[in-house]
């Protein structure tokens, strides 16, 4: 656990890679620099509070220095992190998503993968300063912590073709469907049926990054078809699961 600032680097900013094997887990820690980490093979996980962050080829995350998180990353996976002084202009002061666009990508994998002379790594380092900015569409998922809730979440994280509904949920929890809701409203802004569309999108993100197709990714999480699956994920992430999973679907 280290605090914004707790260590000076002799650049601005440095990158780091990691082929992981087997799936693979990171304790709450915290860096003394802001970090921008993102999957090239493979669908990454973070958790900060509540909130549990995908990261992918096209979907990195920005986590501010010093900020506790924790994470997760699959086998097979290839991950990648540029790291910031915390002396640098800060992209943002919270969590945010940050788009991976070809350009962006290039920069920051030179950053990662080359070795640089001086002069090269500071044109690196300005271009990507140059290019870097937040995205409203990350892929985060808000968990509630309540415990009327929680076998529901539970429920979800396990099986996310569970097709019980609102009335269902409140008849087995012995409370009223409103009661249901105001809970899920209170800590993630959504209502009951908005979180389980966001919680199965979620949880085929990461089939998709494994290589499941789409219409075997929308089986598992609990859709009749690959159409009304496609229609759930584009209004959850704003893409199609076709073209997140790197075709032309």
């Amino acid at each position: 656990m280290y605090p914004a600032g707790a260590l000076h680097f002799p650049v601005r900013a440095f990158g780091n890679q990691e082929e992981h094997v087997r799936e693979t887990w990171w304790r709450d820690h915290s860096h003394p620099t802001h970090e921008l980490i993102w999957n090239e093979c493979g669908v990454g996980h973070a958790v900060i509070g509540q909130r549990v962050w995908t990261v992918t080829r096209t979907a990195g995350l920005w986590i501010p220095a010093g900020t506790p998180h924790s994470g997760s990353t699959p086998p097979g996976s290839r991950q990648l992190a540029v790291h910031f002084g915390a002396d640098t202009m800060p992209l943002a002061s919270r969590p945010v998503a940050v788009d991976l666009t070809d350009l962006l990508r290039l920069l920051l994998e030179r950053l990662v993968t080359e070795e640089l002379d001086s002069e090269a790594h500071r044109t690196t380092e300005q271009m990507i300063f140059d290019v870097l900015t937040p995205s409203d569409n990350g892929l985060v998922l808000r968990v509630p912590t309540a415990p009327l809730v929680a076998p529901i979440v539970d429920s979800v994280q396990k099986n996310p073709a569970d097709t019980r509904t609102l009335k269902a949920w409140a008849r087995e929890l012995g409370v009223s469907t409103r009661t249901v809701t105001r809970a899920f409203e209170s800590e993630t802004g959504m209502g009951f049926t908005r979180w389980i569309t966001a919680a199965r999108v979620h949880y085929a993100a990461t089939l998709l990054g494994q290589g499941l197709g789409v219409a075997e990714v929308a089986a598992v999480v609990g859709y009749g078809s690959a159409s009304s699956f496609t229609t759930a994920f584009r209004r959850v992430t704003g893409t199609t699961p076709g073209q997140f999973h790197g075709g032309d679907q």
